[in-house]
Parts: C-alpha cells; sequence; structure tokens
C-alpha cells in the first residue's frame, strides 16, 4: 500500500489541523502518524496490538520511518485517532484520494451504481439502570430484518460508477434505514444512467430525484415478478445485473482484505471516519493496475478508452433488444 497512496497530498490536507509543537512535549510527524494510523486500518488491530506491532515487527517500523529507541505508545496513537474524527479528516481524506485519482483518469462520471451493505455489531445490553445500553443520535446502531433473519449494526450506502466500480460517494445510517432513503447523497448529479438492485425501485418518483431529466434508471425487478417475464426481458435483467456486479467490489475489500465486517467503535460518526478511510483504500486498490505501474495513466486516454470501452460493451450485448430505438425494449430494461 505504500505506492498507491498518495502519501504528500494527504500530508498536506491533514497538516493545517495537525498541531505545531510550540508548547508542551514536540509530537510526533505527521507522516509519521499517518502511516501508523494507515497500518492499524490495514490490519484492523486495536490501540494496544498497534503498539505491540510496533514494537515487534521491523517492516512496520521501517513503514512508519520509527526506531526502535522511540515509538509512539498507545495514548499517542488513540489520540491521533481522535484528532481525526474531530476534524471530520477521513471525508477530507477521501475526497483527497479521488481527486488524486481523477488526474490520472480514473473517475468517470457517466454511469452510477448505488447500493448499500448492512456492517454488523454487537447486540444492545442493559445497564445497571435496566435501560438499553445506547448511544443517542440519528445514525446509531438499530435492528433491522433482511429475509428471514435479523441484524443489528448500521448500514454503508455506497455510489460507485459503472465503468471501474470506483466508489465517489458514501453515506451510513442505522441498519433498518431503507437504501432508497438516503440514495440522493449517492449520485453526484453528472449521472447519465443510474444501476441499482430490487431495493431501489421508484427511486426516480422520489421527490429528490425529479429534477434529474436526462437520467436512464436500470432498477432489477423482484425476484417473484422475474418469473412472469419473456426471454428477451429476463435477458435483460441479467444484463442489469452483470452491470451492477462492480458495486460488489469495494464492500469485499472493506469486509473482507480489511476486515471490517463489524463496526469497530459505538458511535456512527466514529465508524463512518474510518468507513470514509477505507473506501479510499479500496479505490486505490481497485485502480491500482491503471496508475500504479510503469507509468501514469493519462487524463485524456484513459477516460476515452474506458468511456469507449463502456460505450461498445453497452451497444454490442444491448443491441438485441434494440435498445437506442426501441421504446418497449427502453421499458423492459427499466
Amino acid at each position: 500500500m505504500d505506492k498507491p497512496i498518495p502519501w504528500k497530498q494527504l500530508e498536506q490536507k491533514v497538516a493545517r489541523y495537525y498541531p505545531k509543537g510550540q508548547t508542551g512535549r514536540p509530537p510526533y510527524p505527521l507522516l509519521t502518524m499517518l502511516r501508523v494510523h494507515c497500518m492499524q486500518l490495514f490490519y484492523n488491530l486495536s490501540v494496544p496490538a498497534m503498539e505491540d506491532a510496533l514494537c515487534e515487527i521491523e517492516s512496520m517500523r521501517q513503514f512508519a520511518g520509527l526506531k526502535l529507541d522511540r515509538l509512539p505508545d498507545e495514548t499517542t496513537i488513540l489520540k491521533f485517532r481522535y484528532f481525526l474524527e474531530r476534524h471530520g479528516l477521513g471525508k477530507m481524506l477521501f475526497k483527497e484520494v479521488n481527486k488524486h485519482l481523477e488526474k490520472n483518469g480514473l473517475m468517470l462520471r457517466e454511469g452510477a451504481i448505488v447500493d448499500a451493505s448492512i456492517i454488523s455489531a454487537p447486540s444492545s445490553t442493559k445497564n445497571e439502570s435496566g435501560k438499553r445500553d445506547r448511544n443517542v443520535g440519528p445514525h446509531e446502531m438499530h435492528q433491522t430484518k433482511k429475509g428471514n433473519q435479523y441484524y443489528f449494526g448500521m448500514k454503508m450506502h455506497i455510489g460507485v460508477d459503472d465503468t471501474l466500480g470506483l466508489i465517489h460517494s458514501i453515506d451510513t445510517t442505522a441498519a433498518n434505514v431503507h437504501d432508497i432513503v438516503p440514495a440522493g447523497n449517492l449520485l453526484h448529479g453528472d449521472e447519465q444512467r443510474v444501476f441499482g438492485d430490487a431495493g431501489y425501485l421508484g427511486i426516480q418518483k422520489r421527490d429528490e430525484h425529479k429534477g434529474r431529466k436526462n437520467v436512464s434508471w436500470f432498477i432489477a425487478k423482484r425476484p417473484g415478478s422475474r418469473k412472469k417475464l419473456d426471454a428477451r426481458k429476463l435477458k435483460a435483467e441479467k444484463l442489469k445485473a452483470s452491470a451492477r456486479a462492480k458495486v460488489e467490489h469495494p464492500f469485499r475489500y472493506i469486509k473482507q482484505f480489511f476486515g471490517y465486517s463489524k463496526v469497530r467503535y459505538r458511535g456512527s460518526a466514529k465508524n463512518s471516519n474510518r468507513l470514509h478511510l477505507l473506501a479510499a483504500f479500496s479505490n486505490l486498490l481497485i485502480g491500482e493496475k491503471y496508475y500504479a505501474g510503469i507509468r501514469p495513466v493519462r487524463r485524456n486516454a484513459g477516460k476515452r478508452a474506458k468511456n469507449e470501452q463502456t460505450e461498445r460493451k453497452i451497444t454490442h450485448e444491448w443491441s438485441f433488444i434494440e435498445f437506442k430505438n426501441d421504446s418497449a425494449a427502453n421499458q423492459a430494461l427499466i
């Protein structure tokens, strides 16, 4: 992860908030603490475990630019996380990474895919007073039912581009909030097409989306209604599903690669700050083959090639239903 991350840009973004060390004990270098925090997220370590890892693993000390004679203790590591949360720097660093990817021609804006995933949390318990031990706030953990199984936790809602699957928008809510409610926060306004699963049926009828005149909505039909479709409409549903599959890749990185299938903190704000950073790392890993190799991708060339590839795929695969000329077929997709 050392090469893909634009450390210089991230350091400059955080530097204006970082203590200057004019009073009290001199702080550790900003880049050092930023690298330590990132390593903690890479390996999903607790604060004490991160301190032990720096003491025992030479490669981690080299990554952070530390020597064995002076290492940050767990209080220093924890306070740096508090510092990032207090200033909302998780979201700012996520946007900075996306700017870096956009300069390399990787952030495409013609199409979007929206989806949500539940992140589990420990079930609430009763405290000594007999009340549920929960934090108070608008976006805290809650119980929900998916299929025949109950879950307790929060939801991560993301919007990705439909070509590379890079995350451009994130929102977090309690688990019982319907997927369609925060969907307006996941669209940037430049989309020409939007894909979503059956949970987003009727999204185009909501007030916040009525102003989107030039957007084609490709929302999956419910499983029960798919049984009644003819072969042509069923093929259209399969094509929508294949295009929508890219939105699952970032969830795989966040939940499996970085191990964040369960929340680390009680409050939604703390988890949201961490999810923004993990989303930034996921984007870097997904786009790594395009820019982290021998040479960077030129902005215009990369964007033009990806647009042409997408247009060829859509035109070729959907030509059998005369997508451009047959209004009935267009309705079959929508």
